[in-house]
């Protein structure tokens, strides 16, 4: 047993004790699963009852801005974990238990409609919430959204597939950045969760969906959430069950004064162009997890994410450039590399 898990049971005990609650000499600490960061969560169960455990080391990560959160969206009919005890010093937390039953491995054509109808709705509540006390939402500003699509360029192009950046391909980087930019920055701003999507989405018989890992919200792009949503880097719609849906909330956002007036064309625009940005930075954390990280699992879901992005760049004339060289360039070498299956690639590269 590490010693980070013989403290954190040190701790449940000595937090139940001033909780006032009977904690069974045969209680259970039981893995529930890691994420992409270096948090790992167990299930405490006790007498029946169960917990959620959170092991958060600070010297890797902030749990900060999880507690100010969870705190905030409280009292919005957002359902997100409440905060019963944490010890920040030492990363330790104790949450409500929301279930295990994420979106991704219970969506279907049967369902999918009324799970993102109620995701739609936590949405736009989430949306209205700017203001947290204890935190200052970071914006969501051209720094951040250019340092988070050079993990493409960097993670995936250079060291997982090893092609070479000629002057070329920089410059044509920068040229995509600068249009994927500033279309974010033209975009009305609300609360982003920057991860709303299937894996942190639960079906829970309380209140559905349950809403997790939210500790990176920030103040950006009111398509950004949508995005992740809809152009899951884990699961995939067709395109015209995904347009329907963007209407369906942009006419909420209007009904909720997030957006004065819905303009179809130009949310679209945003919505496609922002998921270009979203897409460059989540193909790029996969790499890096398989490379940094030694998580390989996570591999699979970027030929999906790249597919993505080739589909929507060869929609805008600005971006055709770029579609061709990632299918011409970028696609092959992944057929090249040692990290991808070519039966994968074919299901996402061959039509």
């Amino acid at each position: 047993m590490g010693d980070r898990l013989v403290g954190l049971k040190r701790w449940v005990e000595q937090t139940f004790a001033e909780l006032n609650i009977d904690l069974a000499s045969d209680w259970q600490c039981v893995p529930v699963s890691g994420d992409a960061s270096f948090r790992r969560y167990f299930r405490l169960l006790n007498h029946g009852m169960t917990w959620i455990l959170m092991d958060a080391p600070p010297e890797k990560e902030n749990s900060h801005p999880f507690v100010a959160i969870a705190k905030a969206w409280e009292p919005l009919d957002i359902h997100a974990p409440i905060v019963h005890a944490c010890d920040l010093e030492q990363g330790y937390m104790l949450l409500s238990d929301l279930g295990d039953r994420l979106y991704l491995n219970e969506l279907n054509e049967g369902n999918v409609d009324q799970l993102y109808q109620q995701a739609f709705t936590a949405l736009t509540r989430l949306q209205q919430c700017q203001a947290i006390e204890g935190h200052e939402l970071p914006a969501y500003d051209q720094p951040l959204l250019q340092r988070e699509m050079d993990l493409f360029r960097d993670w995936l192009v250079g060291d997982l597939l090893q092609l070479e950046l000629k002057p070329g391909v920089m410059k044509l980087f920068e040229e995509v950045s600068d249009i994927l930019i500033q279309s974010a920055l033209d975009q009305p701003t609300v609360c982003v969760h920057r991860d709303f999507h299937s894996r942190n989405l639960l079906i829970d018989d309380a209140r559905t969906p349950g809403v997790i890992d939210f500790q990176d919200a920030v103040i950006g792009p009111v398509t950004y959430d949508l995005v992740s949503l809809l152009r899951d880097c884990y699961i995939e719609w067709p395109d015209l069950k995904v347009y329907g849906w963007v209407d369906q909330f942009g006419e909420m956002l209007v009904a909720d004064g997030l957006l004065e007036t819905y303009d179809r064309n130009q949310f679209y625009q945003w919505f496609d162009l922002m998921g270009a940005q979203r897409h460059l930075k989540a193909a790029g954390i996969f790499a890096r997890l398989n490379l940094r990280d030694g998580k390989s699992g996570y591999l699979a879901d970027i030929p999906r994410t790249l597919n993505y992005i080739i589909r929507v760049a060869g929609r805008y004339e600005s971006l055709l450039t770029f579609a061709a060289w990632l299918q011409d360039v970028v696609v092959p070498a992944m057929y090249q590399s040692e990290h991808f299956d070519d039966q994968l690639l074919d299901r996402w590269f061959s039509q």
